[in-house]
């Protein structure tokens, strides 16, 4: 979030790689039961769909590398379905220039291979597809409306480097200006940009930084809107969580096209500490166990940026601060293998039996070093 390019956000988009961690479930709600932040309360599904009756907009906020986030999106999207409340679903994965191949998907004209290629996905995202085909399949089994919500890298590139007033309307995608961030947000970006690799430390740096994440929130937010005058509501987003909690991001930049009837759904991570009442509408409490097939993890927040791979933080407790990696390295070798994106680590470290050991060089001030990633045993 040096360029903040579609899959590089760490706040917003943030590839967490996490350590499997205690099997201790969170305080506020038994896995499987919805959780209300505002009122402190457990809820069964049903009162939650009543509750999304009025809404227009529904955000379902993800962490990209993880099966269960997007299970989750995937239950929730049926459930809507199933209530004839659904009117279409938006990607942040997807930008605009790529609805059309996403329209052919949809409508059963391209084959996986096919639709990964238009889309470009290894490009463009950069994730492992496996974790997203569901949440496509789902649409194109019931020929939902589907709406590309993004913006290509060099739109968001060109606000970074010049400012929004500098570039001219056909270079920003007819994107509108964003509405101001909320001191909460800055405050938020302004610790996600300093553990930006390479970032420039200065005032009109950092400017531009929160600049261009306001337009991408924008950019996400006027897509919604399209598919909302186009196909009905509600319009559910499947997006990255710092896009969506707090009632900033997207739903910030709603508001100030004339929307208030948004939600914000999270997932609540079986070790979460319970959620601020600010933070989301709902939260779904997930199950306390990674379920068989789901990859191990190595515990870090990571970006790719021009064909390389950086880390943005580390978590603690992980097998990534024991083998001592920082914010900042960036990843040249795992396994012996080069790497360049999300997901090429993601391969290699889906291929780690419980109580081995990854060989990881990283580079860290100009220095490679060898680190070694040691993985608990189960």
């Amino acid at each position: 979030m040096p360029i903040p390019l579609p899959r590089t956000c760490a706040l917003l988009v943030g590839v967490i790689l996490a350590g499997s961690g205690s099997a201790t479930a969170s305080p506020c709600a038994a896995p499987g039961a919805w959780f209300d932040p505002s009122a402190e309360r457990t809820l069964g599904t049903d009162e939650v769909l009543d509750a999304l009756d009025d809404a227009d907009f529904i955000l379902l906020g993800e962490r990209h590398d993880d099966a269960a986030h997007h299970r989750w999106q995937l239950h929730t999207l049926a459930a809507l379905h199933g209530r004839g409340a659904l009117g279409a679903v938006g990607f942040e994965m997807f930008p605009r220039s790529k609805q059309e191949p996403l329209d052919q998907w949809r409508d059963g004209e391209l084959t996986r291979e096919a639709f990964l290629e238009a889309t470009e996905w290894q490009r463009v995202w950069g994730y492992d597809a496996d974790l997203y085909m569901p949440l496509f399949d789902f649409v194109r089994t019931h020929r939902l409306p589907a709406q590309a919500l993004n913006v290509d890298r060099d739109t968001v590139r060109a606000i970074r480097e010049a400012g929004y007033e500098a570039v001219d309307e056909d270079e920003r995608e007819s994107v509108g200006k964003p509405a101001p961030a909320s001191e909460g947000y800055r405050d938020r970006l302004q610790r996600v940009f300093r553990h930006h690799p390479g970032a420039e430390d200065s005032d009109t740096a950092l400017e531009r930084f929160i600049e261009a994440q306001l337009f991408w929130d924008r950019a996400m937010a006027e897509a919604m809107v399209a598919a909302l005058d186009a196909h009905g509501g509600p319009v559910v987003g499947i997006v990255g969580r710092g896009h969506a909690e707090y009632g900033d991001g997207i739903p910030h930049q709603l508001k100030d096209l004339g929307h208030d009837a948004v939600r914000v759904l999270l997932p609540l991570d079986h070790r979460a500490e319970c959620p601020e009442a600010e933070q989301a509408d709902f939260v779904f409490a997930l199950e306390p166990e990674r379920t068989a097939g789901d990859p191990p993890r190595l515990g870090i927040a990571m970006e790719g940026r021009n064909s390389e791979l950086f880390i943005v933080e580390v978590l603690s407790d992980t097998p990534a601060e024991d083998a001592g990696l920082a914010a900042g390295d960036r990843i040249v070798k795992a396994a012996g293998s080069q790497v360049r994106y999300p997901e090429d680590l993601q391969r290699i470290v889906a291929r780690q039996a419980p109580g081995t050991w990854l060989p990881l060089v990283i580079e860290r001030d100009g220095e490679q070093r060898e680190k070694v990633a040691r993985f608990p045993a189960e």
